[in-house]
């Protein structure tokens, strides 16, 4: 037996060394107090922008709002500007999916203008009004005094579907769209040309059959005959007659009219009259003209009453700017306001 004792020693040291030495080379850095913890934090921390909504706005993005009524300026954050405009644009007792819908809209509007600002003069350091010359806005001092004691229920509403919507906006083609929207529809939106002078392909007609429940979807206004011939300059026939239609847009609203061979567009006789809409029939009594309207507001884009009627029918504020923004993708804005940062 005692012939193995040089191989019981040398597997002995052998086996010594193997302890000792991967220990000399940990203890040199045991004082840094180095870890793989550092890698993977880091590795979660890229995960976290999978989704738009988690995206954060920086204290760095604000807006200049100019308040026309005080005529200063007012430089708020970009979601307390969202949340100010939501629920300024849009009844807080809307469902919360077509509030999220209006948030997407409001945001996506001021990102654009943020990028490349209108042909509206504007103040110095102002970015937009808050009237609906861009969006109407109002703070939190100022919804108080309006909502009373549905304050506290209202704001909290409008700023949970702000937040769900947190960084998203719509896009075409990698660009924020005109994300415009109005009241009420006759039953279907309108073709962006048949207002504005180009055409846009994800503001397209489509049917809007919830806005026939809408409280403002019939509209009367009542003229003089006087009146009504020194607003359009125009002389109407000695006849019973007004005029005759010629011309029907995309979204069944009167494109032209023939007033005793005089031709005025639907939209001069809305704006110059003073009606809540473009699709209207008019009837003469005695010295007044009797007009009617259907829908309130200009037509394009998104229905506010369309997109509070789909969500009650359990659409999704997803579903509702797919409806009526044709091709459009919801996309993140970090990327965007980014560009607009470095500019400054």
């Amino acid at each position: 037996m005692t012939k193995f004792k040089p191989f019981i020693v040398l597997a002995a040291l052998l086996f010594a060394v193997t302890l000792v030495v991967p220990a000399l080379l940990v203890i040199p850095f045991t004082e840094g107090k180095v870890s793989g913890k550092l890698g993977e934090e880091l590795k979660t921390e890229t995960k976290k922008t999978e989704t738009a909504a988690e995206i954060p706005q920086g204290p760095a993005i604000e807006v200049g709002v100019y308040r026309l009524a005080q005529k200063k300026l007012e430089t708020v954050p970009l979601e307390e500007y969202i949340v100010g405009v939501v629920a300024s644009e849009m009844p807080a007792e809307f469902e919360e999916e077509a509030l999220k819908a209006q948030a997407l809209a409001a945001r996506t509007f001021i990102v654009k203008q943020m990028m490349n600002k209108d042909s509206v003069e504007l103040p110095e350091g102002a970015l937009v009004y808050d009237t609906v010359t861009h969006q109407v806005y109002k703070n939190e001092n100022e919804l108080k005094q309006i909502w009373g004691s549905d304050y506290k229920w209202k704001i909290q509403k409008v700023k949970d579907a702000v937040n769900s919507t947190r960084g998203q906006i719509l896009t075409f083609d990698g660009s924020p769209i005109t994300a415009s929207f109005f009241s009420t529809s006759n039953g279907f939106t309108e073709n962006s040309e048949a207002i504005w002078p180009n055409s846009v392909p994800y503001l397209k007609s489509v049917e809007s059959k919830w806005d026939l429940e809408s409280p403002k979807f019939n509209g009367r206004e009542v003229l003089t005959v006087q009146d009504f011939e020194r607003k359009l300059g125009v002389n109407l026939p000695s006849d019973s007659t007004i005029g005759t239609v010629t011309e029907r847009t995309a979204g069944q609203r009167v494109a032209k009219v023939e007033i005793n061979g005089k031709t005025v567009s639907g939209q001069d006789i809305r704006e110059k009259l003073g009606l809540k809409s473009t699709d209207f029939t008019w009837e003469r009594k005695g010295e007044n003209i009797i007009i009617n309207t259907q829908g309130y507001g200009h037509g394009v884009g998104m229905s506010q009453y369309g997109a509070n009627g789909m969500a009650a029918e359990g659409k999704s504020y997803k579903e509702i700017v797919a409806h009526y923004y044709k091709g459009v993708e919801i996309a993140a804005s970090d990327q965007l306001l980014t560009k607009v940062t470095a500019k400054k």
